[in-house]
Order: C-alpha cells, then sequence, then structure tokens
C-alpha cells in the first residue's frame, strides 16, 4: 500500500491489455459497474505515476484517491467489499473461507503456470506446463458440473479468477478434448458458455485478449 501526494478525483486501475491478473480485476470493475479510468499499460517502458505509486511497478494497480493497492487479490477482494452490490463473495464465514481456499489453489495451480506465458520470450508454454495445467484444470470437473458457477449458483471472486485463464486456453496451446464424444470436458465448456456470454464479461475485454479467440 501507498499513499499519493496529488489525489486522483476518479478511480483509476493500471492494467496490462494481455495481463490474466489484470484481466479479472477488470472482470470485477465490470460486474459491479464501477465507474473508473483506466490506464493501458503496455511494453517494456511504464507511466512513470505508476513507477512512482508502486515499489514493484507491476500490474494491476488501483488507485483509489489516498489508497494505493498492486496485488491483484486485494484489489478485487477490496472492490467487493467498497462496492458491495451485487455482493461476490459469501457472507458465511465457513463459506468465505472455502472460497478464499479455492482462489489460493486457482493461484497456485493454475496462474502460476499460466504466468510462464508472459514470462517467457517466445510467449508460449512448456509441453510439461500445459499437462500439468491441462490435468489440473480437468480434474476440478466435478466442481464446474455441481453448480451453475464454481462452488456456487451466484458468480463470485472464484469466477472472476478463473475465467480469465479459460478464455487463453486456445494461446497456450490446451485443448480440454470437448470434440470427443462423451467428453469429460463437457461441464467446463457449458461453464465456460455461461461465463464468456455474461455482459461484465464482454466488456471486461481489451481488443488485444478478443483476438484470442477469434
Amino acid at each position: 500500500m501507498a499513499v499519493i501526494a496529488n489525489r486522483r478525483s476518479v478511480m483509476t486501475l493500471f492494467s496490462k491489455p494481455t495481463c490474466i491478473h489484470s484481466h479479472r480485476a477488470r472482470l470485477v470493475l465490470a460486474e459491479k459497474n464501477i465507474n473508473i479510468e483506466f490506464v493501458s499499460v503496455d511494453g517494456a517502458e511504464l507511466p512513470e505515476d505508476l513507477m512512482d505509486l508502486n515499489p514493484y511497478h507491476s500490474v494491476p494497480t488501483l488507485v483509489d484517491r489516498d489508497l494505493v493497492l498492486y496485488d491483484s487479490r486485494v484489489i478485487i477482494e477490496y472492490l467487493d467489499e467498497r462496492f458491495p452490490h451485487p455482493p461476490l463473495m459469501p457472507v458465511d464465514p465457513v463459506t468465505r473461507a472455502q472460497f478464499r481456499l479455492a482462489l489460493f489453489r486457482i493461484e497456485t495451480d493454475w496462474y502460476q503456470l499460466a504466468e510462464q506465458f508472459d514470462m517467457d520470450g517466445d510467449r508460449k508454454l512448456s509441453n510439461k506446463s500445459k499437462k500439468m495445467l491441462r490435468e489440473s484444470i480437468l480434474a476440478s470437473v466435478e466442481l464446474f458440473a455441481a453448480k451453475q458457477y464454481f462452488l456456487s449458483d451466484d458468480f463470485s471472486l472464484v469466477d472472476c479468477t478463473i475465467a480469465p485463464i479459460l478464455w487463453r486456453l486456445p494461446v497456450y496451446g490446451i485443448d480440454l478434448g470437448s470434440q470427443l464424444l462423451g467428453s469429460q470436458s463437457a461441464p467446463i465448456e457449458a461453464y465456460m458458455r455461461r461465463v464468456f456470454e455474461r455482459r461484465s464479461f464482454q466488456e471486461s475485454l481489451t481488443e488485444l485478449e478478443q483476438e484470442m479467440r477469434l
């Protein structure tokens, strides 16, 4: 967290057009219809404001008046509490803890593999990483099938975290095998259709992200 000298009158998000962490923050903002200024960060040269505000020079970075947040998990939970409607986390402490554990596992098991795509100069995942990510997603098929959304009948921060990964599967070179008769991925494919068709998801996409599934 940091304090800025010049207060911004409008909430601002520094966001990279193809970053999964930025995407989930944008999805939460769209879901809640929050009025915000976006600053697109692309290429090696970072805006001076971002370098001054964030000691890690990372995206996404959220600026809300005197408050600066620069971890995507902290950002999305802050937005959910700052703008409580519609709620994206359950009220019950036990269920909320289960959702937070799901967020932790997705970030650890899926995001860390997917981040290699952005870090690799060739912008591709190794065969080992692709296999691990594919198998980890398919291993969760029963959770995708149990409810309308992941762990719940209501759209949540967990879905805002999962959706950016699933949207990028084609550019990662990952095929869940949906074309096969009786494919085990059918519940995941149905989940993707539900989420991708949401107004908020469509609004969260940058032009470069839209091109990932053209």
